[in-house]
């Protein structure tokens, strides 16, 4: 009888993990066939890489802009009527499945931000495992800033099959890795030490879990109380963690008191959601206000040395951003050459505060940058 290949073997698991029930005595069972899983889909990816499928054509775009925003849902919920409205570039539209072939790249600017906008073609269920093109649309949606996940007002239950293919791809939405370290080494067994309590495990489910990664000999430092699919994404090391929220697209189709049920069923999963309409423009300044807001941008505005405030063009940064950056953003001598700056705003104690490298600006700052000779 010949071997099983991984994608079978894959969802023999998945089957199995389906028909366990789920309770307080089977969580270690499904623990490790997860496990298995993550492993089996590593394996599945080195031999793609190796020559084992992964010669097909490539949707890698180059970033550009301040961010990158990807446009991820099922086959014809209006990811491209989206994308023009948003960018002005035109995503063909036609009124049938899989319209769009092609990644396609385009540039939103709000509020002083040029925000790359990637209109993507839609996602089946087992995309993440390779049909439809799934992966390389996947792979693309790993590089993104941000995720608009479009979701049909009329389907509300797409957001499900969405959400599971975006999760097997290693995409982690609205999360952060875990405060796990792992330390690999040639002898002494797993050492384990954890400044928390675990209600979720013990040391011998961790060590079993770190088995079926072949980590036999490592020191572990965990510092929160992690579930097993955190340490089961930790153990992996391809997880990407990025931001998403839902737009709830053709919202002007649906009666009000529908909308409004629909925007509440999925609100309750985690997401923020932004009902909108790309053909009525319904709700798209809210749209690009929530995108500006998850992205945390702020706006400062550069004033040269006894000169005039430039309010037109701000540069626009992320929130946390010091002096510093703003110097590497602007020339590569800026700080070499660096002798003092001054700020006006939120941040300053005082107008014209003299500070430093390592100031953190805020939104709408002005700032001056004073450099030991001219650049």
């Amino acid at each position: 009888m010949p071997m099983a290949t991984i994608a079978e073997q894959i969802k023999e698991i998945e089957e199995e993990i389906l028909k366990t029930q789920k309770n307080k005595a089977t969580e270690f069972h499904i623990g490790k066939l997860k496990a298995k899983i993550a492993k089996l889909r590593q394996e599945q990816e080195k031999q793609r890489l190796m020559g084992g499928g992964g010669g097909g054509k490539s949707f890698a775009v180059k970033k550009s802009g301040n961010a990158t925003v990807g446009l991820v849902g099922l086959p014809s919920v209006g990811k491209s009527t989206l994308m023009n409205k948003l960018t002005g570039t035109e995503s063909e539209v036609g009124a049938y499945a899989f319209t769009t072939l092609d990644v396609i790249p385009g540039s939103m600017e709000y509020k002083g931000a040029n925000i790359q906008i990637l209109d993507m073609p839609g996602i089946i269920k087992g995309a993440a495992s390779g049909k439809g093109r799934g992966k390389e649309v996947l792979a693309a949606a790993r590089s993104s800033d941000l995720i608009f996940i479009t979701v049909n007002a009329y389907s509300p239950n797409e957001l499900e099959v969405v959400l599971r293919e975006i999760y097997d791809a290693g995409i982690r939405l609205n999360q952060k890795p875990a405060d796990i370290q792992i330390v690999k080494s040639d002898r002494g067994g797993l050492k384990i030490n954890k400044t928390v309590e675990l209600t979720n495990m013990d040391d011998d489910y961790i060590e079993d879990i770190c088995r079926e990664f072949k980590v036999v000999n490592a020191n572990i430092v965990i510092r929160e109380d992690i579930t097993i699919d955190q340490l089961i994404d930790k153990l992996a090391g391809n997880r990407v963690y990025t931001r998403g929220f839902i737009a709830l697209t053709k919202s002007d189709l649906l009666p009000e008191e529908d909308l409004q049920e629909n925007v509440k069923e999925l609100s309750a999963q985690g997401f923020r959601v932004v009902p909108i309409s790309a053909i009525t423009g319904m709700n798209m300044d809210l749209l690009k206000d929530t995108a500006f807001e998850i992205l945390d941008f702020i706006r400062v505005y550069l004033r040269p040395h006894k000169g005039e405030t430039d309010y037109e063009e701000p540069l626009v940064i992320t929130r946390g951003s010091t002096v510093g950056d703003v110097c590497d953003h602007l020339h590569r001598e800026f700080r070499k050459l660096f002798r003092y700056a001054q700020v006006w705003g939120k941040s300053a104690k005082f107008d014209g505060q003299h500070v430093s490298l390592d100031h953190v600006l805020e939104d709408q700052d002005v700032l001056t940058i004073v450099t030991k000779k001219k650049i």
